[in-house]
Parts: C-alpha cells; sequence; structure tokens
C-alpha cells in the first residue's frame, strides 16, 4: 500500500500543473489491488478545504469527487464509514465538512457528545454548545 498526500490527490483531480499533474497521473493510475492508494482522513479533510477555498470548487463538486474515491478499488480510505457520514450529513446541512467528520468521528469512538464553541457545528452537525 502507497500512502498519498493531499497534493498528489489535487494535482490528479485538478490536472493545473504541468510539471506534478502528469506524475500524480501514473503515480494514482497505477495503482491497483496488489498496490493500493491510501488516503488518510486528515488528507481527505485537507482535500476538501483545498479544493472549496483555493479552486473554489462548489461543495456539489468537492462532494461528488470524495465520494468517487470512496468508491474507487484502488484506494483505502482511513475510516471510509466515518467519511461516508460525514459526506452525507454535510450535504443535509449547512456547517462546514470537518465539523461532520469531527462529529462523525467522535460518534465513533463512543463519546456522548462532542462539545463546541461552534453554533453552526452545534445546530448542523450535532455537536453540544458550550454555555
Amino acid at each position: 500500500m502507497t500512502g498519498l498526500d493531499t497534493n498528489i490527490l489535487v494535482r490528479y483531480i485538478m490536472q493545473d500543473y504541468a510539471k506534478q499533474s502528469p506524475k500524480a497521473n501514473r503515480l494514482i493510475e497505477s495503482l491497483d489491488a496488489d498496490n493500493l492508494g491510501f488516503i488518510s482522513t486528515v488528507s481527505v479533510i485537507e482535500l476538501f478545504w483545498v479544493l472549496s477555498s483555493c479552486y473554489e470548487l462548489s461543495n456539489a463538486q468537492v462532494t461528488q469527487a470524495l465520494e468517487t474515491m470512496l468508491r474507487a478499488k484502488s484506494f483505502v480510505i482511513e475510516r471510509p464509514e466515518q467519511v461516508a457520514k460525514a459526506i452525507s450529513m454535510f450535504k443535509g446541512g449547512k456547517t462546514d465538512f470537518a465539523d461532520c467528520l469531527i462529529q462523525c468521528s467522535a460518534k465513533e469512538a463512543g463519546c456522548t457528545e462532542t462539545m463546541t464553541f461552534d453554533v453552526s457545528a452545534a445546530k448542523y452537525a450535532g455537536m453540544t454548545l458550550v454555555q
């Protein structure tokens, strides 16, 4: 298995860097059942942020990219169930993706609640607002 940093995924998805994108393509396209690409939850969050903030992709475009990665047979995504739940929560709400993944991760870890000062995360991601 080969770990993949966020910048590899960005170059592959965006095809925006003449020197690095072809290298990312070769790497990603070389992955298969015998040599899987590992994507950490940190890279998932970074990827969401980079694509939406730096490249100004819509939330729908970014979630589509994440869902495609989840379905890909050549990738192993850390905690795929949590990532899928976070995507679903994000698509139905008005909070940011990182908050959704934080809440899903905490719930999976057995937390009874996730405390926050973020009103949006409390209202839309199911966290508990610290008063």
